[in-house]
């Protein structure tokens, strides 16, 4: 069955998010850090006509929760990417202790950080 053009709009392309080493080493070390209890925010202006979003999670051993959190984050992402500055490379660096379940619950910790104040 083919896609609808509906079913495109929600999907979250590859050209939203970071990739490559370099990508993520270069938002690291020039971008603007917002700090949570148990994650980190790092933005870029980045000069594309969109955001990209770079996912790290530190300190989780399982690939089962690693993956989860990170599934969870991209979620929350595809979702909210139109809200959120554009043209920025994002980071979001989670520790161990990184609580949320659900992209309701991340959207609480992170949207306020990512949301310009007109828009929220």
């Amino acid at each position: 069955m083919p896609d609808t053009t509906e079913e495109k709009t929600l999907r979250l392309p590859k050209t939203a998010l970071l990739g490559k080493a370099e990508e993520f080493q270069r938002v690291y070390r020039k971008g603007k850090r917002f700090r949570g209890k148990e994650f980190s925010v790092i933005v870029l202006p980045n000069g594309l006509p969109t955001s990209r979003l770079g996912i790290s999670v530190h300190g989780v051993k399982r690939a089962v929760k690693r993956n989860r959190i990170k599934r969870i984050i991209r979620e929350f992402y595809r979702f909210h990417r139109r809200f959120i500055t554009p043209s920025s490379d994002i980071i979001i660096a989670v520790r161990k202790d990184f609580p949320p379940s659900s992209p309701l619950e991340v959207a609480e910790l992170i949207k306020p950080l990512l949301v310009g104040p007109s828009r929220s």
